[in-house]
């Protein structure tokens, strides 16, 4: 576990360098990137949660750490979650899907085709919401103060 974080959080930062984002947000974007994937696995091996559920909890928690990191470091939250949501795009069910297309495994490939849509579909519902109440509740969050 501690091995796949480690590789998440570079895999992470790696993406950033190559989206050309400024040199202090490679190593938070890896940081949010590496806490997606643990929460990716973490959440359907140790709370039998579904792969579809635990992408949109790890999209969401990623997008409101990505909203913090934002106010942080005083850049767009674009910087981070593109990075920081990397690990959790289902590139490996999409290309099992397009496999079973080719050898003529349609049922096998129908069914992996809805797991990756749900999968890309959890991704976008996580961080618009995340989008939608982390600024709120951190507007709330300084007002109180």
């Amino acid at each position: 576990m501690l091995l796949a974080c480690a590789v998440s959080l570079v895999a992470s930062a790696a993406f950033s360098v190559m989206f050309n984002a400024p040199k202090k947000s490679v190593i938070p974007g890896g940081v949010v990137g590496m806490i997606a994937w643990m929460l990716y696995i973490g959440l359907p091996a140790y709370f039998h949660a579904s792969q579809v559920f635990s992408t949109f909890v790890a999209a969401f928690v990623a997008g409101a750490i990505c909203q913090v990191f934002a106010r942080i470091f005083c850049m767009p939250v674009i910087v981070f979650s593109v990075s920081g949501m990397i690990p959790l795009v289902p590139g490996g069910t999409a290309y099992d899907t397009m496999r079973h297309l080719a050898e003529g495994s349609y049922n096998q490939a129908v069914q992996l085709a809805s797991e990756t849509f749900l999968m890309a579909g959890a991704i976008a519902f996580g961080l618009v919401l995340s989008g939608t109440f982390i600024p709120f509740f951190l507007k709330r969050l300084r007002k109180a103060r």
